[in-house]
Parts: structure tokens; sequence; C-alpha cells
């Protein structure tokens, strides 16, 4: 999953929050911060820690792994997924519509998962009995 190239890590949270239309005072609050450490965050000037990190995701309806890989935190563990790349880019999403598209793909993308794990149960397991390959009539179904 490619993230939107920026500069760093407080460019990345300052085009979040505008993207969300939420000002530096409103984010900073909902962060737990002080107005002029949030500022600082964005010009590259403090390094947040990840509790940090998770508080301004939540302020910002992001995923907080987005804000963790961007500080090099984590590495980006999806490389095979453009589709979450192209959600996080588009601009015209916003942070919080952008995140509920994520959830949703990534639930779909463990329920398949899940459903890959588990082996395919034939038709002797499903009926009563063995199924005519031509009818799909039990011995058990028929009338008479």
């Amino acid at each position: 999953m490619e993230l939107p190239k920026v500069a760093s890590l407080g460019e990345y949270i300052r085009q979040q929050r505008q993207q969300a239309k939420i000002s530096l005072r409103q984010l900073a609050a909902q962060a737990g911060v002080s107005n002029p450490y949030l500022s600082q965050v964005e010009r590259g000037l403090r390094k947040p820690s990840a509790e940090i990190l998770n508080q301004i995701a939540k302020g910002l309806h992001i995923s907080a792994q987005a804000l963790y890989v961007q500080a090099g935190l984590i590495e980006d563990r999806e490389p095979h997924s453009d589709v979450l790349a192209a959600i996080r880019a588009d601009v015209t999403l916003t942070g919080r519509q952008r995140q509920v598209l994520i959830d949703i793909y990534e639930s779909f993308c463990k329920e398949n998962r899940a459903d890959t794990a588990q082996p395919p149960q034939s038709a002797e397991h499903l009926g009563d009995g063995p199924v005519h390959p031509l009818n799909g009539i039990t011995p058990d179904s028929r009338e008479g």
C-alpha cells in the first residue's frame, strides 16, 4: 500500500487536517495536546509518540497505521494492495469517508482470508446423502 508522497509526517498530518476541514485548535483538543505542540509537529519540529499519533488519527478519522507508517514506526505491510493506496490518495474523499472505505475493504479481505482457510465442504456433508449429479435429488428426498 503506497501512501501519498509527502516530505514529512507533519506535512502529512497538516494535509489530512486540511482535507478534513478541521482547525489546528480543534485537532489539538481532540488529540489532547496543546496548539503549539501540534503546530510544531506539523512543521516537523517535534516527533510525536505512538500514543499521540493514535489520538491524532482518531481526531482526523484516519487509520493510525497510516500515521505509523508515515512516521517510520512500522513498515508498510500491504504492498499488494493498490486499493488501499488509491483510497488514501483520493483527495476528493473526506478523512472519515476514506476510513470507512478502508474499514469495509479490510473486513472483506479478512472475511475472504477466513473463508479460504477452511476446507470446502463436499455436497455429501451438506445434505442427507449423496446428490445425483444430473438432477440433484438425494435418495431420501424422493417422493413415493
